[in-house]
């Protein structure tokens, strides 16, 4: 009941704002005992506008006489659209716009009741954005049409700037003006008004016409269905004048679907307590969606909730309440940090005097610290002219004995460093030799790719001079295989030209290392006496043999004949030793 209240107080409240200031409130209390239903109490109604000093028609004088007498004695068992438009009628003629309209007054109307019902609970009524969003694209989607998120957006924003919403009459305007319904004729909005006015004020979840079944005759009739949160109303036409029967929906209501038969095709099967209702559709369709909506409607009634509109609109309000209290917090956050940012400056200013304080203090101590300082320079500064007068006398007594002690140690250091040096010269010599052994390899191994590179291009040659003596039949095959081949001999040329630039660079290489052995021995040459005269016991190594070299295909090498002979003996005497 305090729902009902709320609706009925908003086309109260429009009805009793258009009154005058005169005793036409008992014109509007006689109208709605009227339409509510309402028995009427004319000695409370005299009594309570008799005339005294506050005014007969004010909101604190009228509303407790309207919440006792009248809205505390409703049933619900009135007529909704009759007392709004009573109400309507009250206040339509003062707050209707005078400009022409793209729409009825029928259709105005419609459009009031459903700002009724989208408004917000607070006086003055407004709708609020998010609201008039919603309600413009439900008609929008009556029509057909395509929903212009972009041009609500811009004027979203231009009505945000300037007020929280709009009134009834500025709704109906806009509506009216055709700003959000361009390209559609009066008769198109006027059916999609209707269709939401339907939806939102009637509780019409579902209508059209379908064939039914008769309890006694058993004969089939076009009826035109209403289907309602909680009854299916079914009538001869959709003008709604000839009402033919109700069907009652509770939570033990339920709906099958059911097999052609008797010519029928989609039916479909109401259960209720006390009788089953058969129901034939135009099309599978149809069957479906009627199926689905009496289904929801009678899962609504078994968890007790209210019409999938009506949940929509509370959850809406409940979200903007929400938002209305996320935002005071925020707000009321932001007045404590910014109190609490006026205390920080505060405490900052103070800390920043201190500091100011804090330096001079500072200033004047630093300024003391360097005046103690000059003095202690100027003591030290004498303290190490005496100092440095001891030390150069000392300095002077090292020095001496140093240069003893050096004289000594020179003579030391060039007799080790003649063993050095001659050790030296040996490690080059050996090195040497192991140099030239191993370009010597390297030479043998680069002739033997030479050897085996031409082989392979010998045998090439030879496969192409055969490839030549074919066939002409084969000659176009093999001339593939012959530039294949021409491309090997290619690459094999390069390879041996790089093996020739390789074995050129092993010959200077040879030549260097030669160059570093002959190198070698000189030095040993040299450093003879010197060891001689100093020790003694060292033999140096001698140069070679001045007899010409042997000379091989990779050029001179790295031993003369009398050498080769030597080693061989050598090597005779030592097997011939160990057997």
């Amino acid at each position: 009941m305090v729902g009902l209240k709320e609706e009925l107080l908003k086309s109260i409240w429009h009805a009793f704002t258009a009154l005058d200031l005169d005793r036409s409130g008992k014109v509007l209390s006689h109208n709605l005992c009227t339409v509510l239903n309402v028995p009427h109490d004319p000695v409370a109604l005299e009594e309570h506008f008799r005339d005294d000093d506050e005014g007969p028609v004010s909101n604190q004088g009228y509303m407790p006489y309207l919440n006792k007498f009248i809205l505390e004695k409703v049933q619900g068992n009135f007529d909704k659209v009759e007392f709004n438009r009573m109400c309507w009628t009250l206040c339509a003629k003062k707050n209707l716009s005078k400009s022409p309209l793209l729409i009825s007054d029928e259709d105005a109307f419609k459009v009031w009741v459903i700002f009724n019902f989208l408004s917000e609970d607070k006086y003055p009524l407004i709708i609020v954005p998010e609201e008039i969003e919603y309600l413009l694209k439900k008609i929008t989607e009556a029509m057909g049409a395509g929903w212009q998120q972009e041009q609500f957006d811009h004027y979203k924003i231009a009505l945000n700037t300037s007020r929280e919403g709009l009134s009834a009459w500025e709704l109906i305007d806009l509506i009216g003006s055709g700003k959000f319904s361009k390209g559609m004729d009066r008769q198109t909005v006027s059916m999609a008004i209707n269709e939401v006015f339907n939806e939102l004020i009637l509780d019409v979840l579902k209508q059209g016409y379908m064939l039914k079944k008769g309890h006694k005759r058993k004969n089939w009739m076009e009826r035109w269905f209403v289907l309602k949160p909680n009854i299916i109303s079914y009538y001869v036409s959709e003008d709604l004048k000839d009402k033919k029967g109700d069907i009652i929906l509770d939570g033990n209501c339920c709906v099958e679907a059911l097999p052609d038969k008797d010519g029928k095709k989609c039916l479909f099967l109401i259960k209720c307590l006390d009788k089953t209702f058969e129901i034939s559709a135009s099309d599978k369709k149809k069957k479906q969606e009627w199926i689905q909506a009496i289904q929801s409607t009678v899962n609504l009634l078994r968890a007790g909730s209210p019409p999938p509109h009506k949940e929509a609109r509370q959850k809406r309000k409940e979200l903007r309440q929400k938002l209305l209290a996320e935002q005071e917090e925020l707000e009321r956050q932001m007045k404590e940090l910014q109190a609490a940012n006026e205390n920080k400056q505060k405490e900052l200013e103070t800390v920043r005097k201190q500091l100011e304080a804090a330096a001079a203090r500072a200033a004047e101590e630093e300024k003391k610290r360097l005046q103690t300082q000059v003095e202690l320079q100027d003591r030290f500064s004498l303290e190490l002219e005496r100092e440095k007068l001891v030390r150069q006398k000392m300095e002077e007594q090292v020095a001496q004995k140093s240069s003893e002690l050096e004289q000594y140690l020179q003579r030391v250091r060039e007799l080790e460093e003649m063993y050095k040096q001659l050790q030296e010269a040996l490690e080059d010599e050996k090195q040497a030799r192991q140099d030239e052994e191993t370009v010597r390899k390297l030479q043998a191994r680069l002739l033997e790719e030479e050897s085996a590179k031409r082989a392979e291009l010998e045998k090439w040659h030879l496969q192409q001079q055969q490839t030549i003596q074919m066939t002409e039949a084969e000659k176009q095959e093999l001339e593939n295989q012959r530039m294949m081949k021409e491309q090997a001999l290619q690459v094999a040329m390069e390879q041996l030209k790089q093996l020739e630039l390789e074995r050129k660079e092993a010959l200077e290489q040879y030549e260097e290392v030669k160059k570093k052995l002959e190198t070698a021995a000189n030095n040993t040459k040299s450093w003879k006496d010197k060891v001689a005269h100093h020790e003694g016991l060292i033999r140096l190594i001698e140069p070679g043999s001045k007899n010409p070299h042997l000379i091989t295909n990779w050029g001179p090498a790295a031993f003369t004949e009398a050498e080769l002979e030597q080693r061989q003996r050598s090597w005779k005497g030592k097997k011939a030793t160990s057997e």
